[in-house]
């Protein structure tokens, strides 16, 4: 399983999300410090009705601790949008 699948396998269990999007953008950042430690960088959209409710922040702790076993060594940098159905279908 790769990166990227890894994050998805942590994510739904813990978020059910109806939409869960990771880009791998580590070639993007070749050369920098992140990158030279093997940590990738990712962007993430996440649609799931268990941020109803919650500042943005509170989003961002229950992403972070649903990928706790992978920071920082496997991610260095994740971008977060982090949406609730309505929200994301507002546009």
């Amino acid at each position: 399983m790769n990166r990227v699948e890894r994050i998805q396998a942590l994510l739904h269990p813990a978020l059910t999300p109806e939409e869960c999007a990771v880009d791998d953008e580590s070639r993007l950042h070749a050369g920098h410090a992140g990158a030279a430690s093997g940590g990738g960088h990712y962007r993430l959209r996440l649609v799931s009705a268990r941020f109803e409710g919650l500042s943005k922040v509170a989003r961002h702790r229950l992403v972070y601790d649903a990928l706790r076993e992978m920071m920082p060594q496997d991610i260095h940098a994740l971008a977060m949008t982090l949406l609730t159905p309505g929200e994301a279908a507002n546009g």
